[in-house]
C-alpha cells in the first residue's frame, strides 16, 4: 500500500503518473502494477473529469478501492459525484452530499489534506454558491501544497485565487493565472495546461496574446478529447 499512498504525491517517479498528466489515460491504466487499485480508481476518476465518458469502468474501481482503502475510496467516488453535478453528467440524487462526505473525508487524510480542501472550495465555490467559504479553503491548499513541493495542487490553489482576486478588482489576479499556466507546463500536464491556458485568455484583452492561447488550447482538446473544455472554445 505504501507506493499506492504516493500516488498523490507531486515529486517522484511514476511512469502513470506522467501519463495521466500527459493525457493517456489508457497507457497510464497499462502502466499501472498489478493490484494498483488506488491508481486505477484516481486515472479512471480523472479520465471522466476531462472526457465525460462512460463512468462505469471508474465507477467500479472505486468500489474494488473501498474495502482497501474507504478514504481514499470516498474521495475519488466523490470527485465522480463531482464532475456529475458541476457538468450536469448524469447528476444523480445525493450526490452533493457525497461529494461534500468524501471531500471532507480527503481534507481529514494527511496523505491528500491539501487535495481534500481544494475540493472543498471548488464545491463551495461552484456548487454551493458560498464563494466566501470557498477562498480560506484555496488558501489552505496552496499552503499545504508549498510546504509538500506539489506543484500540481499549487496551479489550482493559484488559479481559484486569481479568479477570486480579478473578481475583487485586483490585478494581481492576473499573475496568479499566468502562475498556474506555467507550473501545468512545467509539470507536462497537457490537459490541465490547456485548460489554463483557456482561462488566461478569457481574462486577458483581446489581442494576439489570448488568440494564442486558446487556440493551443483548442488544438490541445481536440487531440485529447477533452470534451467540457471543447464546449468552451
Amino acid at each position: 500500500m505504501d507506493s499506492e499512498r504516493s500516488y498523490f504525491v507531486a515529486a517522484g517517479p511514476d511512469p502513470a503518473r506522467a501519463l495521466v498528466r500527459a493525457g493517456l489515460w489508457d497507457h497510464a491504466l497499462a502502466a499501472l502494477p498489478a493490484g494498483a487499485l488506488a491508481g486505477r480508481a484516481q486515472i479512471l476518476a480523472d479520465r471522466f473529469w476531462w472526457r465525460l465518458d462512460d463512468p462505469a469502468a471508474a465507477e467500479s474501481a472505486v468500489t474494488a478501492l473501498a474495502a482497501a482503502d474507504p478514504v481514499l475510496a470516498r474521495f475519488c467516488a466523490a470527485q465522480l459525484a463531482y464532475t456529475r453535478l458541476v457538468f450536469r453528467a448524469g447528476t444523480r440524487p445525493g450526490d452533493e452530499e457525497l461529494t461534500q462526505d468524501g471531500f471532507t473525508a480527503g481534507a481529514g487524510d494527511e496523505r491528500i489534506a491539501g487535495w481534500g480542501q481544494f475540493w472543498l472550495g471548488v464545491l463551495a465555490d461552484l456548487v454551493q454558491d458560498n464563494p466566501a467559504g470557498a477562498v480560506p479553503r484555496y488558501t489552505e491548499a496552496l499552503a499545504w501544497a508549498r510546504d509538500r513541493g506539489d506543484l500540481m495542487l499549487e496551479s489550482y490553489a493559484v488559479r481559484h485565487l486569481g479568479d477570486h482576486a480579478l473578481q475583487a478588482a485586483d490585478a494581481g489576479g492576473l499573475d496568479l493565472l499566468r502562475r498556474s499556466y506555467q507550473l501545468r507546463a512545467t509539470l507536462g500536464a497537457r490537459p490541465h495546461t490547456a485548460a489554463a491556458a483557456a482561462t488566461l485568455a478569457d481574462a486577458l484583452p483581446e489581442g494576439a496574446e489570448a488568440g494564442q492561447l486558446r487556440e493551443a488550447a483548442r488544438l490541445t482538446a481536440r487531440e485529447l478529447g477533452l470534451t467540457w473544455l471543447l464546449g468552451t472554445l
